[in-house]
């Protein structure tokens, strides 16, 4: 297998780096999106890891470089081929810290997103319990106005029956004293109430002896 020389591995560092830079584009999306996932996506994920498979090959392409440009004579070597791979180096080093940076910033973003929605829900949830605290007590309000409604009326309608009681206690005081006046009018009558009065219980002894003779002859000839 023939080992790559230096102008094939420079030309894929720098397909690398373009690549990364690219990926770095799409990343930063992310960092000014309004409505992140509280979980990085399948296609975040899958750039980030893109991202540090392309880091990891131009590191491993660098190397090359280096012992490629150590095996050369101290002749042969440019400073133009040193220069090269210092600047390689460099890159993939600001690349590295690129990608920290844009992590973090993404996270932040997530966290405040997710900070203020979840106090949003809470102020909405707080609202709504405050909302069915408040319907709470007016339908117990309401229950508590029928209530009342209902003793009302059923004071109302026992100062009636109260009413109509005395009513009728004055109407029937009123007979009463009708009954009494015309007895006293009238010559004679509690004379004759006396006398029936007084029969009866006359007729009652009688009856009550005669009961009593045939209960004592039942008995004598039994």
């Amino acid at each position: 297998m023939t080992t790559p020389g230096w102008a094939q591995l420079r030309q894929q560092i720098r397909t690398f780096e373009s690549q990364t830079e690219s990926h770095f584009h799409t990343l930063s999306q992310y960092t000014s999106s309004s409505n992140l996932s509280e979980k990085p996506s399948p296609e975040e994920q899958n750039t980030e890891s893109e991202l540090l498979d392309l880091l990891s090959k131009r590191e491993n392409l660098i190397g090359q470089l280096s012992r490629l440009l150590d095996s050369e004579s101290a002749l042969s070597t440019s400073a133009l081929k040193q220069n090269n791979l210092t600047r390689h180096r460099e890159l993939l080093t600001d690349h590295r810290s690129e990608l920290r940076r844009l992590k973090s910033q993404i996270a932040e973003t997530r966290s405040r997103q997710h900070l203020l929605s979840n106090v949003r829900q809470d102020i909405a949830d707080s609202r709504s319990a405050e909302e069915q605290e408040a319907e709470y007590m007016l339908s117990e309000r309401n229950h508590l106005d029928q209530s009342h409604s209902v003793i009302d009326g059923i004071i109302s309608q026992a100062y009636q029956i109260n009413e109509n009681f005395g009513i009728q206690r004055d109407t029937l005081a009123s007979v009463n004293r009708r009954i009494t006046l015309a007895a006293s009018q009238l010559p004679g009558v509690n004379d004759l109430m006396s006398r029936i009065g007084s029969k009866k219980r006359r007729d009652g002894i009688i009856l009550g002896s005669f009961i009593a003779f045939c209960f004592l002859m039942f008995l004598w000839f039994s």
